[in-house]
């Protein structure tokens, strides 16, 4: 099995509200002195789905991630988890891409490596949530694509997927190449051991950029933007409490239903 997975540098979801703050003017969040970024839990996911195949089925794992300072740091978390190899995507042309620009650069890259079996990635970044990249590298690479996948298993060749959906879960079989999302329901992420991060110390991990891969400069960056940031900030919060009377529960609720009924939709 050649697998390929997709990560991404975030901040840590974990972080308490009042470590973030934002730049209005530039639209950017600022991120907080001193704490580093980590790789999105839906893509750690993504790696341990790969991992739990290999194991299954021998096979190789390559990590893809698009290069930020943070990069290299999250990459060497998934080689110390057991990934076999990873490639770093910098170019100044990819900054400020949005998923549709994201998603190319991918594609393009899968297609530079040239074999492989099954892409796995998370089913969104756990910072803007937009959860269309994945389902974007699908469309480019014309392959089929599962979303949301809570347990993934390969049989004689065939991927068996269960999916969650609004109503419970659903049961998919497709042949490969195939692309799935992972989702939190699929278990725990293991912890790299001390040898494996030892090990993930030594590999080197290239850089490629636009050139390397072939992107079409049309197709990334901030001027490619499908999607437009109009405004980031941070949102405040009024709470106000009003105490209603009566002489007896009776007046009371009527005084209550007649204030809920006076306020706009």
């Amino acid at each position: 099995m050649e697998i390929i997975v997709c990560i991404k540098p975030v901040l840590d979801p974990d972080l308490p509200p009042a470590k973030f703050t934002v730049d209005g003017k530039k639209n950017e969040v600022i991120p907080p002195e001193g704490v580093p970024f980590v790789m999105s839990p839906y893509d750690a996911l993504a790696v341990e789905a790969a991992l739990r195949i290999k194991e299954a089925q021998g096979g190789k794992i390559t990590v893809l991630t698009q290069g930020t300072k943070y990069a290299e740091e999250i990459m060497r978390k998934a080689l110390a988890m057991g990934a076999d190899e990873g490639v770093i995507l910098s170019d100044p042309a990819f900054e400020d891409s949005d998923g549709f620009g994201t998603a190319h650069v991918l594609a393009q890259t899968v297609k530079k490596i040239g074999k492989f079996d099954l892409i796995l990635c998370g089913r969104q970044a756990a910072d803007w949530d937009a959860g269309v990249v994945g389902s974007l590298i699908a469309e480019y690479l014309n392959i089929p694509v599962v979303i949301r996948a809570k347990s993934i298993e390969v049989l004689d060749g065939v991927l068996k997927i269960e999916r969650i959906s609004t109503n419970g879960s659903e049961v998919f079989e497709l042949g490969l190449p195939a692309l799935v999302t992972l989702s939190s329901e699929m278990g725990q992420v293991r912890i790299p051991s001390g040898w494996g991060i030892i090990s993930a110390a030594k590999k080197q991990v290239p850089k490629w950029g636009a050139t390397d891969i072939g992107t079409d400069p049309s197709q990334t960056g901030a001027a490619a933007a499908v999607n437009r940031l109009v405004k980031l900030y941070v949102p405040v919060y009024e709470r106000k409490c009003e105490m209603v009377t009566g002489k007896d529960p009776a007046e009371a609720a009527a005084r209550l239903t007649e204030k809920i009924l006076a306020i706009k939709p």
